[in-house]
């Protein structure tokens, strides 16, 4: 791919220093006091629970009582990686806990009509080497997405041991038979020696706490479970023909309401965007995947093009270094490389971060200009434009999204003066003091990502030894051994952003600690022990470390607008999402391989 450098405004015709308090503005118009609160989970009433799965009839069968070698929690991307690299390492007594009815985590839930991968699938879908799949274009389709996970589960051959439309309700350690006593909704007594919790970040979808939201009359669904029944249309074949008498409002401009959004304009009657926050996008270069270039892929080029991502995105290219992604989110990179090639690179890291953060600006300015390009109502296009730096929010791209708003039957409604929607009626929503009356409330309003455990694994009791329960013994944040296992809590891991490196692909970071996990299992296994914990020692070594090196990302999160990368504007959040090692990602595969790599298990006590 000839990858080419953006055109972005020259530095000395933006004005930083305006722009920054533009930013500051922004974040303050859009701050509530309530945090968290202001979102509540989906539990009945009007709307229904979303524990439910309206993709598929029940899954009949008996409760199960047995003993098991290993429990994951979760079908999703950590879930099937950490069952990958068990099966490598001859681990096949492991069963896979879902509430969902099949693999795909996030991708089995989200069916809306557009949704497609919104970065590059050919770093994202993982093992693509091993498994001989290519995706069909740069940015998959959802439904080719979750396909491949099954065809994953399939090849390794743990497809049929899984647990699907299955909540875990209790995980309970117990000291006399050195097992975790696991209890689920389906009546299971289930004794296992080892649990993977694989539970994602993208698993449990939120709704804001408006009020009157219970007295609407009309139709109201989360995009995380789309009706199509309501809509017309399927996930293979969105047209949803159903709403042309409608009038619809979606609450949300994340990445997937700028998914969902151009589909919507183009059925619905009449369609309202309502927006707090908006997203940066920009344009999607999305071609089919070209038959002869990957052919002539070499061996070993998935894991070249996942850390050259990386680093594009995240940290920086090398010197010489082609950008291979070519996209939003390398952008910043691209063009600063491009600028070292022929001035010299910094010599310092402090120099480099100055540099960078310019560039975030010029860059920016490209992005909100590229906003008057498109929308023709100017009022309009003023309100679209995102007022942030760069990695505030997810980069998105689209050609469609812009463009729907020039459609006479699509409305944007910014409620960023009022922190949100004021109210709904029977008959629709109140916005700025005015009501909309709308058929069908459609809520983009994401999931818990940042949120208390309690929220986001939506398990009633998970206890240690002596009683410990997680949730109080991480309430002021995670303590781990390498982001995967904590004191208190023998034989039992975890896959997520907790307290590790962070890699730009989520797959490849849930990989990697998938990999880390069962090596620490099969070494349990191996030399005939029953237990594996950290030390005390360990742990604390660990996290003085990991809390050394840690980057101070408090200014940068205090310039950003609220959302879930902050927890909604907090300056250092408990459950950051990207809290990364600060020597780099490689640094830290590294420190994990000499680990494995000296045998003796150091910082983890075994047990008989």
């Amino acid at each position: 791919m000839n990858c080419q450098t953006t055109v972005v405004p020259a530095p000395d015709s933006v004005d930083i220093p305006a722009i920054r308090a533009r930013y500051a503005e922004e974040r303050t118009k859009r701050l509530r006091s309530e945090g968290q609160a202001q979102y509540v989970r989906p539990t009945g009433g009007v709307v229904e629970d979303y524990t439910a799965d309206p993709h598929a009839d029940p899954i009949v069968r008996d409760a199960l009582d047995e003993d098991i070698e290993v429990i994951i929690l979760g079908a999703g991307w950590g879930g099937i990686m950490a069952a990958h690299y068990l099966t490598k390492q001859g681990i096949t007594d492991f069963r896979n806990v879902d509430t969902a009815g099949n693999f795909g985590g996030v991708w089995y839930w989200n069916r809306y009509p557009g949704i497609q991968c919104d970065n590059d699938a050919y770093c994202y879908l993982p093992l693509l080497e091993e498994t001989g799949f290519m995706p069909s274009k740069k940015f998959s389709d959802g439904w080719e997405i979750q396909g491949y996970c099954q065809k994953i589960a399939e090849i390794d051959g743990f497809a049929d041991r899984a647990l699907f439309h299955t909540h875990i309700n209790s995980l309970v350690w117990d000291e006399a038979i050195k097992r975790w006593q696991v209890q689920t909704n389906r009546g299971d007594r289930i004794r296992a020696r080892f649990v993977i919790m694989a539970c994602g970040v993208l698993n449990m979808p939120k709704l804001p706490a408006i009020p009157g939201i219970d007295a609407f009359k009309g139709k109201i669904f989360h995009t995380a479970r789309w009706d199509y029944d309501y809509t017309g249309g399927s996930w293979t074949n969105p047209e949803l023909t159903k709403l042309a008498d409608k009038t619809v409002a979606i609450v949300g401009t994340g990445a997937t309401a700028i998914q969902a959004v151009p589909v919507l304009g183009r059925y619905a009657k009449k369609l309202y965007v309502i927006q707090r926050t908006p997203s940066t996008v920009d344009e999607r270069p999305n071609p089919p995947t070209d038959p002869d270039w990957a052919a002539s892929l070499q061996p070993g080029w998935q894991a070249e093009r996942m850390a050259n991502f990386h680093r594009a995105a995240q940290e920086m290219l090398k010197p010489g270094e082609a950008d291979l992604i070519c996209d939003i989110w390398t952008e910043i990179s691209r063009n600063l490389a491009a600028e070292f090639a022929a001035e010299g690179w910094p010599e310092t890291t402090e120099a480099f971060i100055a540099r960078r953060e310019v560039m975030d600006y010029q860059v920016m300015e490209r992005l909100r200009k590229r906003v008057e390009d498109i929308v023709e109502d100017k009022a309009t296009a003023e309100a679209l434009k995102p007022w942030y730096r760069h990695l505030c929010k997810r980069p998105l791209s689209s050609n469609d999204y812009y463009p729907t708003f020039n459609r006479p039957n699509v409305e944007l409604i910014d409620v960023a003066s009022d922190k949100g929607l004021d109210a709904m009626t029977e008959t629709g929503f109140i916005a700025n003091g005015k009501e909309y009356p709308v058929d069908c409330m459609i809520f983009a309003s994401g999931f818990e990502v940042t949120s208390a455990l309690e929220r986001r694994w939506g398990i009633d009791r998970i206890e240690g030894r002596n009683g410990v329960s997680i949730y109080d013994y991480w309430r002021e944040g995670p303590l781990t051994l390498h982001g995967v296992a904590a004191h208190n809590f023998p034989n039992q891991f975890y896959i997520g952003y907790i307290q590790g490196g962070t890699n730009s692909s989520v797959t490849e970071q849930f990989g990697r600690q998938g990999e880390h996990i069962a090596y620490m299992i099969g070494e349990t296994l191996k030399r005939g022990a029953t237990v594996i914990e950290p030390t005390q020692e360990g742990q604390d070594a660990y996290t003085r470390r990991f809390w050394e090196l840690e980057p101070d990302q408090s200014g940068f999160l205090g310039e950003c607008t609220p959302g879930y990368f902050n927890n909604e504007g907090e300056a250092k959040p408990v459950w950051a999402l990207f809290r990364a090692w600060g020597l780099g990602w490689d640094n830290f595969l590294q420190m994990l391989q000499d680990w494995r790599a000296r045998g003796d298990l150091d910082g983890m006590k075994l047990e008989s």
